[in-house]
């Protein structure tokens, strides 16, 4: 486990974690924001991914499982994005249709903000997305993040991006 919450738990993600992910990554109304509709070689993809991250940063997307049964509901964690041509420090989250609307998206990514500031040197952290993406960006907004900007994009059309500084840091 890396990561305890009141709720959740989270941890690293392995295979085994297959089906529950493609539960979440492969439904079509929570990836609407996505570039590309995920399929199982995409999935797997993603899973080999953040394995691979957790060897090379030591951190990654981790399965976001509920304490009370253990089953994963979705992912969450810290990844190197390139926002603007820059690599930057992002917490991501993707949680199961089911099991929006509950605050986990939430609980998950300030437990990942506390993690990051606690674990790393990274003076701000960042979430990006489609800025179609309300629930996304509201639920940046939900961990203290703030708006930093808007930028044309090819994946996205237009990326919204919110910050995180570190306390005591700004630029």
């Amino acid at each position: 486990m890396i990561i305890e919450t009141e709720r959740l738990f989270l941890r690293e993600m392995t295979m085994d974690d297959y089906d529950s992910l493609y539960a979440v990554l492969a439904d079509r109304e929570i990836m609407q924001h996505y570039p590309y509709t995920f399929d199982e070689e995409r999935v797997r993809a993603w899973i080999e991914r953040n394995m691979n991250r957790y060897k090379e940063n030591g951190f990654g997307l981790w399965a976001v499982c509920l304490k009370e049964t253990g089953e994963m509901i979705g992912d969450c964690g810290l990844t190197l994005q390139c926002i603007e041509g820059e690599m930057l420090p992002e917490i991501g989250y993707h949680i199961r249709r089911d099991c929006q609307h509950k605050g986990y998206a939430k609980e998950a990514a300030g437990a990942v903000r506390d993690w990051a500031f606690k674990n790393t040197d990274y003076p701000a952290l960042y979430s990006y997305c489609k800025y179609t993406n309300e629930a996304s960006f509201k639920t940046a907004e939900s961990i203290g993040m703030h708006f930093e900007k808007e930028y044309p994009d090819e994946a996205n059309e237009i990326t919204h991006v919110s910050v995180i500084y570190r306390e005591g840091y700004s630029l």
